[in-house]
């Protein structure tokens, strides 16, 4: 497909960016609302599609179709190009959205292919092909967290992805297995096999605290996993959240009484 040769650098640790160095009318696309910031020569435009070589061959059809299928993902219908149009290098940077790591993945490295969670997909070269991964069994399209649709990424390229907290690279040799929370699965190589298992027993199922399935991958190839899904961490704020009614609920009952009777409580 042969993507734009970008450079990048990653700055920061727990709340990353990426800056994107561009050669003169190299560009990079982005999920919208992804940029951070851009120097002066770098055009922004609202495509149709990913703006990749695939893309451009197909018809109209076919790119209303490949919109859709980006909104059953939960994507924005449109993707944002970003090209040096001047004549010196210019730089475009990428915010992660929530605490965690951003990745920069090598496509030409890793078969041409990556499956990635569906709100993983940060910025890639142009060129990369950003399209969704279907995978047909029930179990996986009912349970598996990210339900029958995963994201693909194709091309030769580079492209980054992001998830929360730590993110650990396993290496899976053939037929071994590795079981991981649904939602800690961030991305896989293309000949990596995902399905969904239940747990086993009424005691674990029910009081175990893990869910009542989790994601089995098997090898040969490799699985990138987060420590903090975006879902788990959203579920401690909504509990740790005031209720209604103006009562504080936070750490430490003594202080929240405290606070309760300076607000006439």
């Amino acid at each position: 497909m042969n993507a734009h040769e970008i450079d990048y650098t990653l700055y920061g640790d727990d709340m990353q960016f990426v800056e994107i160095e561009l050669d003169p009318n190299e560009s990079v696309i982005a999920e919208a609302g992804a940029m951070m910031m851009m120097s002066s020569g770098i055009d922004m435009d609202t495509i149709f599609g990913d703006g990749s070589h695939k893309s451009n061959k197909s018809g109209f059809m076919n790119k209303l179709f490949g919109a859709g299928k980006r909104i059953l993902t939960g994507e924005s219908l449109f993707m944002t190009l970003f090209t040096n149009k001047a004549y010196g290098k210019q730089q475009v940077s990428f915010a992660s959205p929530y605490p965690g790591k951003i990745i920069p993945m090598d496509l030409s490295e890793l078969g041409g292919k990556l499956i990635c969670q569906k709100d993983a997909f940060l910025c890639a070269a142009k060129g990369v092909s950003i399209g969704i991964d279907f995978r047909k069994k029930l179990g996986v399209g009912f349970f598996g967290g990210e339900g029958f649709i995963l994201q693909k990424l194709e091309g030769d390229g580079l492209a980054f992805v992001h998830a929360g907290g730590t993110i650990i690279k396993k290496d899976l040799l053939p037929e071994e297995t590795l079981k991981i929370d649904t939602g800690c699965l961030v991305a896989m190589t293309k000949d990596v096999h995902y399905n969904i298992e239940f747990v086993g027993g009424i005691k674990s199922a029910f009081f175990g605290g893990e869910g009542l399935f989790f994601a089995t991958v098997k090898g040969p190839g490799s699985v990138w996993v987060q420590s903090l899904p975006f879902s788990r961490l959203a579920d401690r704020i909504f509990a740790s959240a005031p209720k209604t009614g103006g009562k504080r609920t936070g750490e430490g009952s003594a202080l929240g009484m405290l606070g309760d009777l300076f607000d006439g409580e």
